[in-house]
């Protein structure tokens, strides 16, 4: 037995030396990370790397971009949160064989303007929010301010969202307003109180009409498709602005 002793007292003190039944480092149940080396990121999270588009001013690559940052909603969403713009997400819906909500939110306060939509909070898929951010801070805003000398502080539509076939025609084909894909706006409103509507100033052949055309043209230059008192009667009164597709400006 004595000379087991010596033997024994060997064995434990090598067990203890290569890590016997510690205790698990605190949050985890297996060995811990060495001194200086990073967990890595959760699985699923990514980190979008924006690229200020809505900053950005308006060249000929612009729709490309936003029709590509627009099909990654992640990324579509990240380029919204880093100009400051408000963009809340709603449940995805479906209200009929060809209408419903995929992907879509309300466009809400743009903190890095002072122009507010009206009416507040309209509901639309996120490259419509992020086409239009883009199309009232390159376009809208600064043709204001050139032709008018003051700001908008108002942008006044007809809406985003509604289950009906182009301009409202029996048998046509689903308008992209079935998926909120697509703005009708109307006008806007000057500090001064002056109102400039589509309806009333279009062909008016001042000011008010080169405003205007000119922000026409420059969405042309963001959103797919354009559509202004020039194509149809059905358009008199608005804008529609919605953003993919083959580009068709009238």
């Amino acid at each position: 037995m004595r000379r087991l002793l010596p033997a024994l007292s060997l064995l434990l003190l090598t067990a203890s030396c290569f890590g016997g039944a510690g205790p698990s480092p605190a949050g985890g149940g297996g060995r811990g990370l060495a001194a200086g080396v990073s967990a890595p990121a959760p699985v699923g999270v990514r980190a979008w790397s924006t690229s200020g588009l809505v900053d950005a001013g308006l060249d000929g690559s612009t729709r490309a971009r936003v029709e590509a940052a627009g099909a990654e909603a992640g990324l579509c969403r990240a380029e919204l949160a880093a100009a400051r713009v408000t963009f809340s997400p709603v449940p995805d819906v479906v209200t009929g064989a060809t209408c419903g909500l995929s992907g879509a939110g309300t466009l809400d306060v743009d903190l890095g303007t002072v122009a507010r939509l009206r009416p507040a909070g309209p509901t639309m898929t996120c490259v419509t929010a992020l086409a239009f951010s883009v199309w009232r801070r390159q376009s809208v805003e600064p043709a204001a301010r050139e032709i008018f000398g003051q700001d908008v502080v108002e942008i006044v539509h007809m809406g985003t969202y509604a289950c009906r076939s182009v301009s409202n025609r029996p048998g046509a084909r689903p308008s992209a307003h079935s998926r909120a894909a697509a703005v009708d706006f109307a006008g806007v409103v000057l500090r001064d109180g002056r109102r400039v509507m589509v309806r009333d100033d279009w062909r008016a052949g001042d000011d008010e009409a080169r405003f205007l055309r000119r922000i026409r043209d420059d969405a042309c230059r963001i959103f797919g498709t354009v559509l202004s008192p020039d194509y149809d009667a059905p358009h008199h009164d608005h804008l529609h602005l919605e953003p993919g597709g083959r580009a068709f400006c009238r």
